[in-house]
């Protein structure tokens, strides 16, 4: 990245956006890794400095979410999603979706959103209820009468 050779706009690996906050983010230069931890420890997440510094080296591309928000709680950014690979925020949006068009035909009703927070139900659990739907439409859904 420090060439100007084969930049694109914007970084797209973890790495690559870790790298970029601590360049953009940090008006007084960067912070350690120990130093950027106790940012995070600042903020109630936990996040040790070993780990993040393989984060920021790119010797770990694949991380657990509470991660993901302990990273924004050390850059002051507040959607964590900013941090998920693309792929993955696509198919957050694509199963969102489906279950929003779900309860628009009628084919899942009574959802409630209690305890869902901010961040919205996760792509494991979206799917989970997009496969109960589509085994109930397949009327593979259990003992009959149940939704």
């Amino acid at each position: 990245m420090g060439d100007g050779e084969g930049l694109r706009d914007e970084p797209r690996t973890l790495q690559e956006k870790i790298i970029y906050l601590l360049e953009h983010a940090f008006p007084d230069g960067a912070p350690s890794d120990r130093e950027f931890c106790r940012i995070v420890e600042g903020q109630n997440g936990a996040l040790s400095h070993s780990y993040f510094g393989k984060l920021r080296k790119g010797q770990i591309t694949e991380v657990r979410d509470e991660t993901l928000q302990a990273l924004a709680l050390g850059f002051g950014i507040s959607n964590w999603r900013f941090f998920k690979d693309e792929s993955a925020v696509v198919e957050e949006v694509m199963a969102g979706l489906a279950l929003l068009a779900g309860t628009r035909t009628g084919d899942i009703g009574g959802l409630a959103g209690r305890g869902i927070g901010d961040a919205g139900l996760s792509s494991d659990l979206l799917e989970f209820v997009l496969d109960q739907v589509r085994a109930y439409q397949q009327g593979d859904a259990g003992p009959e009468g149940t939704k």
